[in-house]
């Protein structure tokens, strides 16, 4: 079985994505079981010879100039070669092993079509004591034991972007749907756009298949988090935008919004109500992001 690595990155901070590559350098995977796929999605300044790739000849540096992870998601899955597609973050810090063990998943675990690992937080500062409630809005995320199902919007089961492996089958579905037109707008990130769900949506096409969908506990690797992302603008603008996309993505999947009748809206005031500062700010933009998307359902039918 053959892996494809596939790093997407927009204007990437130099010593993360250095130290990225580093640890796909330092794999204990043979070379030859793996090939590795960058795609520049229009950074201002060109990815090509900016870093130290001295370690492998064959690195593919592709562009894709259409804005938003979507695009470049697309570009490498299109291009890669590989059964198993592993994407990983252009701040992400894999363990050793990491290519190994899903390459293992892969053959002992004919089910799976998508999955990811645990993700630890790698600080640049100690983050705020009041932050650790929205880690998991930051992909960050440990546990034990692993976990699987074939429901693609249950979230005890659904893998991050993080470090997602997925077969190329699954990979495939997704790039269909969308030559297909079957997506009527990008779930992921495009610019400084917070909108998140598009981790999802390309992992849900496993159960497209009659595949599952986990995560595995042996796959770790280390989330690079700087600290502008660990304060409240910032946790209320990704509130926000998670919850918006997560109406779409029901959406898509044939799952309408819950109405919510004035009791219901005055119990949220009063749950607001009681909550304080940071907490009461975060709350208020997932609810805003729900309505936003409502609205725009409406608007879109």
């Amino acid at each position: 079985m053959k892996l494809s690595v596939i790093i997407c990155t927009h204007n990437p901070r130099a010593d993360y994505l250095a130290r990225t590559l580093a640890a796909l350098a330092a794999q204990s995977l043979g070379h030859e079981h793996w090939e590795l796929l960058i795609v520049d999605n229009r950074s201002d300044v060109a990815v090509a010879g900016r870093f130290d790739l001295g370690w492998r000849s064959d690195v593919r540096i592709l562009r894709e100039e259409k804005l938003g992870l979507t695009p470049a998601r697309l570009c490498g899955i299109r291009e890669a070669g590989g059964d198993l597609l592993v994407f990983v973050d252009d701040d992400n810090v894999l363990d050793p092993d990491y290519l190994e063990v899903a390459r293992r998943i892969a053959l002992e675990r004919p089910w799976l079509g998508a999955w990811s690992g645990q993700c630890r937080g790698g600080f640049d500062e100690p983050p705020p004591e009041w932050t650790r409630r929205y880690w998991g809005n930051l992909a960050i995320r440990e546990f034990a034991d692993d976990v699987w199902s074939n429901l693609p919007r249950l979230p005890q089961t659904m893998p991050c972007g993080a470090g997602l492996c997925l077969r190329r089958a699954v990979g495939l579905e997704y790039v269909r749907l969308h030559d297909a037109g079957e997506r009527r707008f990008q779930f992921d990130r495009t610019g400084d756009s917070l909108l998140s769900g598009g981790d999802n949506d390309l992992a849900a096409c496993a159960c497209n298949l009659g595949l599952g969908v986990g995560l595995v506990s042996a796959l770790k690797l280390d989330h690079l988090m700087p600290a502008s992302r660990l304060t409240q603008d910032y946790l209320a603008r990704l509130a926000e935008g998670i919850h918006f996309s997560g109406v779409l993505l029901d959406a898509e999947r044939g799952i309408a919004p819950s109405p919510r009748g004035l009791a219901a809206r005055i119990a949220d005031g009063v749950r607001q109500l009681r909550l304080k500062g940071a907490d009461r700010a975060i709350a208020r933009a997932a609810q805003r992001g729900t309505q936003r998307a409502i609205a725009f359902l409406a608007k879109s039918d």
